[in-house]
Order: structure tokens, then sequence, then C-alpha cells
């Protein structure tokens, strides 16, 4: 193997281990930050190590932080829409993951679209993207939004000249409109380089729990790199209107983009602490005739572990 080659397998391994630090963000949720980053899995240096608890030091503190906005959310009955988009394994999902992670779902939820049905091309574009647009005290975060049209239906020929065109024409008012009812538009542009995104690649491939994410329009996007670009660079320019202006996440680092991105999210709104009563938990009600009936054995799932 020569010095390249082990490079990659270098930036592949620590890929993986990032994607391992990721599983104990989900998994470990009331653990401490010591707790969580005492016991090394991998012979990391001690500069490694520092540097891993401080992000999860930062990364506990904002999510403490996106807590008090969405009780700023639902108590002044704001109207959010975030939009995320970005290359393939641009890591527009693990933004998405850590924003949500310690969120009431009722209140902030995630808009992931499908491809278009038969019946939905048939729709006006915008139609069924309106559908998951927030009420009062909700948040809404489009994982892809209608900007699909710009870039992979632009790229892959999904769309007519025509159609795209039409696109750019109705964007501005259609974000406009929505602005002017009451609804802040966010938009986020997740930046990665090509040598950055073909580790990634390389690192869903090698690694089997994340192969589903390889799809076939993804490896036909990491041929196209240069159309992609294209697109998004004439999206950002027709697209880039003061009600709604994009924001670019650089994300060659996926660590630091998570915290960047969530940090200039809380600074798009005024929210602040929201008081709340304190919460007193009732004694239970306990009757003497009450008597719990034994569940049967045969209902019981086995205690494998």
């Amino acid at each position: 193997m020569n010095s390249i080659d082990e490079e990659v397998m270098r930036r592949i391994r620590n890929d993986l281990i990032d994607s391992y630090d990721e599983e104990l963000e989900m998994e470990l949720e009331d653990q401490t930050v010591a707790q969580l980053t005492g016991e090394e899995p991998i012979n990391s240096s001690s500069q490694d190590k520092e540097r891993r608890r401080q992000y999860f030091r930062e990364l506990f503190r904002l999510q403490g932080e996106l807590v008090k906005l969405q009780d700023w959310v639902i108590a002044t009955g704001h109207k959010v829409v975030i939009l995320f988009e970005g290359r393939d394994a641009a890591g527009k999902g693990g933004v998405i993951k850590r924003i949500t992670q310690r969120l009431n779902p009722r209140v902030c939820r995630v808009a992931a679209l499908p491809a278009p049905s038969d019946r939905e091309r048939s729709q006006w574009y915008f139609q069924r993207y309106v559908a998951h647009l927030p009420a009062a005290g909700e948040m809404v975060l489009f994982d892809r939004s209608w900007y699909n049209r710009a870039g992979v239906e632009r790229v892959m020929g999904f769309c007519s000249d025509a159609q795209y065109e039409e696109f750019f024409r109705t964007v501005p008012e259609f974000e406009k409109m929505l602005v002017r009812s009451g609804v802040q538009i966010i938009k986020y542009w997740f930046s990665i380089s090509d040598d950055e995104q073909n580790l990634r690649f390389l690192g869903r491939i090698h690694d089997p729990l994340k192969q589903w994410k390889l799809s076939p329009m993804d490896l036909e996007s990491r041929r196209r790199w240069e159309e992609y670009t294209r697109a998004k660079e004439v999206m950002l320019e027709r697209t880039h209107i003061p009600e709604a202006p994009w924001w670019v996440v650089q994300a060659d680092d996926k660590k630091k983009a998570r915290l960047n991105c969530i940090h200039h999210l809380l600074q798009q709104m005024p929210y602040q602490e929201t008081e709340h009563p304190p919460v007193v938990l009732p004694e239970r009600i306990r009757h003497d005739d009450y008597v719990r009936q034994p569940v049967s054995q045969d209902i019981v799932v086995p205690e494998v572990y």
C-alpha cells in the first residue's frame, strides 16, 4: 500500500470514528461529557480527546439554547422554515439530527419528502411542500426542499428548461409571500470539497451500516460534480433575496459545521428564556382494593440481554 492509499484509509478510519461518535451522541442522552469521553475505544492522542470533549461540551450547550428557542417559538407563536441543501454526503442530516435531538417533535419536525408521485408531478410544483409548512409555534426543517428543481432535477434532466426557468421566476415571489404571511425562512447550503465528498462516499462503501445511504443517484452525482457546481452557483445567484437569504456552511469538518450552523441558527431569532411555573409531581392515587394482575409469560418479550 503506497502513502496515498495509507492516507485515504486513515481518513476513512477517522470518518468511521466520527460516525461512532454520532451514535454516542444519539444513544447516551443523559451521560455527562466526562462519562461520554472518559473511556476511549480507540488509541487517541490527548489532543484528540480534548477536541472531542470541547465539541461535546459546546454541542450540549447549544442544544440547551435550542430548547430555550423552542419554548420562545411556542410562547410567541413564531413560524419558522429552515431549508437544508447541499451535495450528497455534505452533512445536512447530521446537523438536523443534532438540532432536533432534544426538541419536541410536535414543535420541531423534519420534512424529508420522497420523489414525487405521478399525481404530484401534475400539481403546481410548490403544492406538496405547502402542506408541510408550519402553523403558529412550530419549526419545520426541510431535509432538501423545493430547491430540488434547481439542483438534482436540473442536473439529472428531471425537469424541462421551461420548468427550470419558471421555478426561478416563481420561487422569489413564493418565499416573499411566505415571509409576508409571518413565516421566517432560513436557507442553508452545506459546502464540501470534491476531495471530502469522495472520502465520505468511500467511507459509506466501507461501512456496511451506511451502504444504504449510497443510491444510484448519489453515485451519479459524484460523476457530475461540475454540473452540480454550476447548478448551485446559478441557484445561489438567482434566489438570494433579502427576505430569505442563503447562508453557506463550510462543512468539510462535520463537527465544526454542526456547531457553526446551530450557533448561527440561534442568532437568527430574538429568543429569550421563557419562564415556566414550577413542576410539581402529584401524589399517586392508591386504592386498597386494587390488585395488579400478572402478565401472561406467553406475551412477554424474552430477555435475551
